[in-house]
């Protein structure tokens, strides 16, 4: 699901991440305003609800075009999500596999939530094209991730709000290596003399993935426990990208 030229706006899912910090950059190159949103569900590592804030921070300060671009910021409460939520990212528990062969990462209903909320947030502000980090690639297995489940979404959100929405999802194919590959490109065409890098470094000190909410240990990756799973993911992404840059 790619945007198309008639499409000017979009809505980008913003947890602060390096996932959706690779899809803000992605929006930014090719639509005329953007606009972001986040969500407050009770998260274990609510670390990155400050993160969201220093990303949009610093992306507006490195890149100038892009902070032309760059619109309203939304902060939806979903504290709900995490009340009806067993899970290891909403509750203190060891992270672990499911009988059903899910990681006990998953939080049902997250994203038809996230993208349910967006669509209606979009329709007020008169966006065409949802974008989210979902990816087949380099993910725990997560249904709600597929990109079946996106294309039945944006069926269902278009026909429930008589609205024509796209939803785009720019990492759904490639890998975590790729996506660190794909911020280097965008920074690249960005009109940043090195802009490359500049978003690369960015990601790597400014943006928040580990499950923990650790921002005390370093890695050359980023900040993290490095050992939770999405730690982990980061970091052999990170790795097979050095190693073919």
């Amino acid at each position: 699901m790619t945007s198309t030229p008639h499409h000017t706006s979009a809505l980008v899912l913003f947890s602060g991440g390096q996932d959706s910090t690779t899809c803000l950059a992605h929006a930014l190159s090719r639509f005329e305003r953007v606009e972001t949103i986040g969500f407050d569900y009770g998260q274990r590592h609510s670390v990155e609800l400050q993160a969201r804030q220093v990303v949009l921070r610093e992306l507006r300060q490195c890149f100038p075009v892009w902070s032309m671009r760059l619109g309203e910021d939304h902060m939806l409460d979903l504290a709900v999500l995490g009340k009806v939520s067993d899970t290891s990212l909403t509750r203190d528990m060891a992270f672990r596999m499911e009988e059903s062969g899910l990681p006990n990462t998953f939080v049902p209903g997250r994203n038809l939530l996230f993208l349910t909320l967006a669509a209606a947030l979009a329709y007020r502000r008169g966006i065409q094209v949802i974008v989210t980090g979902v990816c087949e690639t380099d993910f725990s297995g997560y249904p709600d991730c597929r990109d079946d489940t996106m294309k039945a979404l944006q069926v269902a959100l278009s026909l429930g709000m008589d609205h024509r929405f796209l939803i785009d999802t720019p990492l759904m194919w490639i890998d975590k290596a790729e996506t660190w590959r794909m911020a280097h490109e965008l920074g690249e065409a960005s009109q940043v003399q090195g802009g490359g890098q500049a978003l690369v470094d960015l990601i790597v000190e400014h943006t928040h993935t580990c499950y923990l909410g650790d921002r005390e240990h370093r890695h050359a990756w980023g900040y993290g426990c490095g050992t939770c799973p999405a730690c982990e993911l980061r970091a052999r992404g990170w790795d097979r990208y050095r190693a073919g840059s």
